[in-house]
């Protein structure tokens, strides 16, 4: 964001703050309108009240407060975006619609409310359920392969954190997602082929380092490791 687009998202809303509404939510209100709006394949907008007052909880800030215009709609500073609870005529699931500028156009469904129970594959990663999460990124892929919700270097870097902190099973998952993700990357088979050999399997570093050499017929490393292997089962 510039620092003119700043200034003018700051003031415009301490502006919208000054009109922000007390409401009081009634039970039924609370139960249909709270819980988890899928932002994106990988992201999630948490809903939630506390003492009769909106809150949410969105990349990591758990307590945004946003600006409350009406019952169903409010301002949140932090997305730059006004919002409105609402329900599709047809198929009767709750939605967040992102309101254009000047209150103008017809109501768009953009936010989906998901399960409570529902996780977005990051979330899995993070819980190091590396097959659930395996299969959304897989599903991001196919719907766009350049998403920039998965990223090869990312979750390279990942692995060798957890090799760092001596969690070598749950590095060598990290880098067997990222073989899965990205079947013609030298480098992603290599770096499993290093987890593995730290976890002192040198077999499955031979065959993940021979993938990495038939990607790659330059990759020293690679060829270090098999024509020392080779050597020592002669």
């Amino acid at each position: 964001m510039t620092p003119k687009a700043f200034i003018l998202t700051f003031f415009f809303a301490v502006i919208i703050t000054s009109c922000s509404k007390n409401i009081d939510y009634s039970q039924e209100h609370i139960n249909q309108t709270s819980g988890r709006y899928l932002y994106s394949p990988d992201e999630v907008i948490d809903v939630y009240y506390n003492n009769n007052k909106l809150f949410l909880k969105w990349r990591g800030a758990d307590f945004i407060e946003p600006v409350v215009l009406d019952k169903n709609t409010f301002f949140v500073a932090d997305m730059y975006k006004k919002l409105r609870f609402v329900q599709h005529p047809e198929t009767k699931k709750r939605f967040l619609s992102v309101i254009p500028e000047g209150d103008s156009g017809p109501i768009t469904y953009d936010y989906l409310k998901v399960a409570d129970s529902f996780k977005t594959p990051s979330m899995y990663l993070k819980a190091h359920e590396y097959d659930k999460a395996l299969q959304g990124f897989l599903e991001i892929k196919k719907q766009d392969s350049t998403s920039s919700l998965i990223n090869e270097n990312d979750f390279n870097t990942l692995g060798y954190k957890l090799l760092r902190n001596n969690e070598n099973e749950n590095a060598i998952n990290m880098f067997k997602m990222n073989t899965a993700l990205y079947p013609e990357s030298e480098n992603a088979y290599d770096s499993l082929a290093d987890a593995y050999l730290r976890n002192g399997d040198s077999l499955q570093a031979y065959i993940n380092y021979e993938k990495a050499l038939e990607l790659n017929t330059g990759n020293k490393r690679a060829k270090k490791y098999i024509a020392a292997y080779k050597k020592s089962n002669d």
